[in-house]
C-alpha cells in the first residue's frame, strides 16, 4: 500500500475528475439536445436517449472494467477506458446521423464507467480507514463541481458555436484527463489473475458480499442514492411547474444542493482527522434523518412553503457528503485484493438503485410535492434506521472494535 500518494493533491484531484466525469458528461449535454433534436429533424424522445444510453453504457462497463483491473492492474484500463470515452466523444461531436450518435453514446458510458470503478478501487490500493475516507471526500467535493459548472458551460457552448460544442467539450475533457492519468497517476495494484474468469468474478463477488461490513456500508449508498435520484429526477417539475420560478432560476436553485454537499464533504473530512468513518456515517445519518422527517410531514400535508421544503432538500444533500465517502470506504474496507470488482459491484447496484428510484418517483408525480417529498423523506430516515442497525448487520463484535479503535 503506497500511502503516499495519497497525500498528493495532484493524484487526488485526478481521482476526483474521474468521478466527476460522468456527471460532467450528462449535464454538460442537456442544453445540446432541443437544438440537436431540431437539426437532426428527430424527434425529442429520442434525443433524450443519449442521456439513457450513456448511463446504460456506465452500468454495463462497470464489472468488466472491475474485473479486468484486478487481473492486469488499474493503469491499463484506464487507458483503454478513457480512451474509448475520448474517441467516442469525438465521433459524437462530428456526426450529424442519429444513430451513430447513440451508439457513441452508449461507448462513450462504457468507457466513463473504467474512471467511476477504478478511482475507488486506486483509493483502497493506497489507503484504507480515516485517510481512505478523507480523500473520498476531496472527490466528492470534486464530483459536485460537475453538476454546478456543466450546464451553464454547455449551454454557453449552445449559443456560441452550436450543438456540436458541448460534445466536443466532452472529448477535450478526456483528452484532459487522459494527460492527468499519464502525468500524475501510477500503478497501484499487482494483478492477481485466475485462469476462469468467468469463476474469478463469481469468487470475488461472493468474497464481497459475504463481508458484514462491505453491506453495511454497501446499503447506506444505496439508501442515500434512492434519495439523491429522486431529487435530480423530480427538481426541475418541482421548482418550473409546481412552484412557478422561471426556468432560469432553476439552474442557480439546483446548485444551492451542490453547495450542500461541499458543505458536508468539507465538515466531515475535517472531523474526521478525530473521528471514525463510522462515527461520521452517525453524523450524516442523523442530517438525513432529520431532512427525511420534515419531508415526510410535508408530504403528509400536501403542501410546503418552498423555503422549507427547498431547505430540506439541502439538509439532506448535505448529509450525502458524510454518507457516501464514508460508507464506500467501510464497504472497500476488508477486501483490498478485490477493490475494482467490490468498486464495480458498488457502482452498478448504485446505478440500479438510482435509476429504480427515478422510475418510482416519477410514476408518482401528481403535479404535487408528494413523488419527492415522499421518496427523499424515506431516503433519509431509512440510511438512520440503517445505521442504528448496524450492529446486527455488521455483527456486534465488530461494531464495538470500530467504535474502540474510532
Amino acid at each position: 500500500m503506497n500511502t503516499g500518494l495519497a497525500t498528493s493533491r495532484r493524484f487526488v484531484l485526478v481521482l476526483g475528475l474521474l468521478t466527476a466525469l460522468v456527471a460532467f458528461t450528462i449535464d454538460i449535454s442537456l442544453p445540446a439536445i432541443p437544438p440537436m433534436v431540431s437539426a437532426l429533424e428527430t424527434s425529442m424522445s429520442l434525443g433524450q436517449q443519449i442521456v439513457g444510453l450513456f448511463m446504460v453504457g456506465m452500468a454495463a462497463g462497470q464489472i468488466p472494467a472491475g474485473l479486468a483491473s484486478d487481473r492486469i492492474g488499474r493503469m491499463p484500463v484506464l487507458y483503454v477506458g478513457i480512451g474509448l470515452f475520448t474517441v467516442t466523444g469525438i465521433v459524437t461531436a462530428v456526426t450529424n446521423d442519429m444513430n451513430t450518435m447513440l451508439a457513441a453514446r452508449f461507448l462513450q458510458g462504457v468507457g466513463a464507467s473504467a474512471g467511476m470503478v477504478l478511482a475507488r478501487a486506486i483509493v483502497r490500493d493506497i489507503s484504507s480507514g480515516n485517510q481512505a475516507a478523507r480523500m473520498m471526500s476531496i472527490m466528492v467535493m470534486v464530483f459536485t463541481a460537475a453538476p454546478m459548472i456543466a450546464p451553464l458551460l454547455g449551454s454557453y457552448l449552445v449559443i456560441g458555436w452550436g450543438w456540436h460544442a458541448p460534445f466536443a467539450a466532452t472529448a477535450v475533457a478526456g483528452f484532459l484527463i487522459l494527460y492527468g492519468i499519464r502525468s500524475s497517476l501510477r500503478e497501484t495494484h499487482t494483478p492477481a489473475t485466475h485462469p476462469d474468469i468467468a469463476r474469478q468474478l463469481w469468487l470475488s463477488v461472493i468474497r464481497f458480499m459475504s463481508q458484514r461490513q462491505s453491506l453495511f456500508g454497501l446499503l447506506i449508498v444505496l439508501v442515500t442514492m434512492v434519495g439523491i435520484m429522486s431529487l435530480i429526477s423530480g427538481s426541475s417539475a418541482l421548482v418550473i411547474e409546481i412552484y412557478d420560478y422561471p426556468v432560469h432560476y432553476f439552474g442557480y436553485l439546483f446548485a444551492l444542493t451542490g453547495v450542500a454537499i461541499l458543505i458536508g464533504s468539507a465538515i466531515n473530512r475535517r472531523l474526521l482527522r478525530h473521528f471514525d468513518s463510522t462515527d461520521m456515517i452517525g453524523v450524516g445519518a442523523t442530517i438525513a434523518c432529520l431532512a427525511g422527517i420534515q419531508l415526510l410531514v410535508m408530504a403528509w400535508l400536501g403542501d410546503a412553503p418552498f423555503w422549507w421544503l427547498w431547505g430540506c432538500v439541502c439538509l439532506f444533500m448535505s448529509s450525502t457528503g458524510f454518507l457516501i465517502p464514508n460508507a464506500t470506504v467501510l464497504a472497500l474496507d476488508p477486501v483490498p485484493e478485490i477493490a475494482g470488482v467490490a468498486a464495480s459491484v458498488i457502482g452498478t447496484l448504485q446505478s440500479l438503485a438510482g435509476a429504480t428510484s427515478a422510475i418510482v418517483s416519477s410514476a408518482l408525480y401528481t403535479g404535487t410535492i408528494l413523488n419527492l417529498t415522499l421518496v427523499v423523506g424515506v431516503s433519509g430516515i431509512a440510511s438512520a434506521v440503517v445505521f442504528l442497525l448496524r450492529k446486527s448487520i455488521i455483527g456486534e463484535h465488530t461494531a464495538e472494535n470500530q467504535e474502540t479503535s474510532g
